[in-house]
C-alpha cells in the first residue's frame, strides 16, 4: 500500500542508513537533519496567526432555551495559505452540558488575501450575559508537521433573556379582558366602575344603573353601561432576597416569579393601564418606569436579563419605602415574594399598613409542587414522617396568607407552572370588581 503526505515523508527518513557498529554524532545528524528540515520548511510556510484580522457578527441577545448565532470573520492578509484548528471559546453557561467541544471548535482553510466566516451556535443554559473569551488558532504547514498557535481577543456579548414560557396563556386571558371591556358579544353587565355609553333598558338589567334624567329626555328607559377602569398604575415587586434564590423544580423561585410579572405586564399594557416595574432586596437591583405599551415588554425582559437572586434577607422597611416613592398615586402594588412564615411575620406585617392604606396590594407566592406530593405519600415509616413535615409546611403556609388577607391583601399561591395564569386571573378579578 504505497504511502502519501506525512506518512511517507517519516517513512522515508526512518528508513536512512544508521552507523552499524556504534552511533556518532555524525550519523545522528545525518539522520535527524532531514526531519528538522522539513519541520523548519512545514513552520516557515504556515500562515502566522497574530496577523489574522478577526471580527464579530451576529445575535446579540436569545431567550433562555433559545439558540443564538455569532458569526466570525476571520481574515488572512499574509500571501500564505491558513490551514487552521479554530476554537472559539465562550463560558460553560453558553452551552448545552456535553456540545461545547463539537459547537466551539471548527476547521478553516483561507487562501491568502481571502476571508472566511465561521458560525458558533451557543444555546446558554442561565440567564444573563455572555461575553466571548479568547480566540485560538493553530496554524499548520502543509505538512502538518510542526504549527503556529495564538489568541486574539474577539469581544462580543449575548444577553440571554428570560424565556416568558407564559405567553401562550396571553391569549385566552385577553378574551376574558374583552369580555369585561364589552367588545365581544358577551356582555358583563354591572362590572366595572367607569362610565362606557346610555343603551336601552332590557329585562335583567340592574334597576341602580338607570339614568333618570336620559330617560326624561327619551321615550325609553336608559341604563348606564361600565366598564373597567383604564389607565390604572400597577408597580410590580420582584423580591430578589434569599428567598428568591431557592429552586422549585430546575429554576429559581425568582425565574417564576418574572415569568408571571411578563405575562402580567403584558395584559396589562392592553388593558390601557400602566405598568412599573421594581426589584429589590437591600437596595434597587432594577427599575423600570414610564414605558410606553410598545416599549414595556422589551424594557422589561431587557432588565430582568440580568437579575440574579441576593444571598442576604430582604430590607422590607426599605422595600416599603421604595414602593411607595415609585407608586405616589394609589395603585395596585403586585409584590412576588415569599409565603414563608418568618419573613412575612417579622419583616412584611409590620410595614404591610403603609402599602394597604394607600394602595391594593395583590401578593403572589411561588409553592412547590413536590410539598403537595409529599402530603400524600404513604406506604412506609419514612413517607408517613415526609407527609406530616409537609402537612406542617402547607398549614403554616396558610395561617401566614390568611394572616395577609386580614390586612386586606389578596394573595396568589401557586405551583411554578400555574403561577402566571393565576396572577394574571387575579388581576382581572380586581379589575371586574372595580378595585383598581
Amino acid at each position: 500500500m504505497a504511502l502519501t503526505g506525512r506518512a511517507a515523508l517519516l517513512a522515508a527518513l526512518g528508513s536512512l542508513p544508521v552507523g552499524i557498529w556504534e552511533p556518532s554524532w555524525t550519523g545522528i545528524l545525518a539522520v535527524n537533519a532531514p526531519l528538522a528540515v522539513a519541520c523548519a520548511c512545514d513552520f516557515a510556510l504556515a500562515a502566522p496567526v497574530r496577523r489574522l484580522g478577526l471580527t464579530r457578527s451576529g445575535d446579540t441577545s436569545a431567550r433562555l432555551g433559545e439558540a443564538a448565532d455569532v458569526t466570525l470573520t476571520v481574515t488572512n492578509p499574509s500571501g500564505r495559505l491558513l490551514r487552521a484548528h479554530l476554537r472559539d471559546a465562550w463560558p460553560p453557561s453558553s452551552w448545552q452540558p456535553g456540545t461545547e467541544v463539537e459547537a466551539s471548535r471548527h476547521r478553516l482553510t483561507v487562501p491568502a488575501g481571502e476571508r472566511r466566516r465561521l458560525t458558533t451556535r451557543l444555546r446558554p443554559t442561565r440567564r444573563g450575559d455572555r461575553h466571548a473569551d479568547r480566540v485560538t488558532i493553530r496554524s499548520y504547514g502543509p505538512l502538518g508537521l510542526f504549527a503556529r498557535q495564538g489568541t486574539h481577543k474577539v469581544p462580543w456579548t449575548v444577553r440571554v433573556l428570560p424565556p416568558f414560557t407564559s405567553r401562550k396563556h396571553l391569549p385566552s386571558k385577553l378574551a376574558r379582558l374583552r369580555e369585561l371591556d364589552g367588545r365581544t358579544s358577551v356582555l358583563t353587565r354591572g362590572e366595572g366602575t367607569e362610565f362606557d355609553s346610555l343603551r336601552e333598558y332590557v329585562p335583567g338589567d340592574d334597576t341602580r344603573s338607570i339614568d333618570w334624567r336620559a330617560t326624561a329626555r327619551q321615550t325609553s328607559v336608559a341604563v348606564r353601561t361600565w366598564r373597567p377602569e383604564r389607565d390604572r398604575h400597577i408597580l410590580v415587586v420582584l423580591d430578589t432576597g434569599r428567598t428568591s434564590a431557592g429552586r422549585v423544580g430546575d429554576a429559581p423561585r425568582l425565574d417564576a416569579s418574572m415569568d408571571a410579572a411578563l405575562l402580567l405586564a403584558a395584559l396589562a399594557s392592553r388593558a390601557g393601564d400602566r405598568v412599573d416595574l421594581l426589584a429589590y432586596d437591600r437596595g434597587v437591583r432594577a427599575l423600570v418606569q414610564g414605558r410606553t405599551a410598545n416599549d414595556l415588554l422589551p424594557s422589561l425582559v431587557g432588565a430582568m436579563a440580568t437579575l440574579e437572586p441576593e444571598l442576604v434577607e430582604t430590607n422590607a422597611r426599605g422595600l416599603t419605602a421604595t414602593a411607595l416613592r415609585t407608586a405616589r398615586r394609589r395603585s395596585l402594588i403586585v409584590l412576588l415574594t415569599s409565603l414563608d412564615a418568618a419573613p412575612i411575620e417579622e419583616g412584611l406585617l409590620p410595614v404591610l399598613p403603609q402599602l394597604t392604606q394607600r394602595h391594593t396590594v395583590l401578593l403572589a407566592s411561588v409553592a412547590d409542587p413536590h410539598i403537595a406530593r409529599m402530603a400524600t405519600a404513604r406506604g412506609n415509616t419514612e413517607a408517613i414522617y415526609e407527609a406530616a413535615a409537609a402537612a406542617q409546611a402547607q398549614t403554616e403556609r396558610h395561617r401566614t396568607a390568611e394572616q395577609l388577607r386580614r390586612h386586606g391583601v389578596t394573595v396568589v399561591d401557586a405551583t411554578p407552572d400555574d403561577l402566571a395564569p393565576a396572577l394574571a386571573d387575579a388581576y382581572l378579578a380586581l379589575k371586574a370588581a372595580g378595585r383598581l
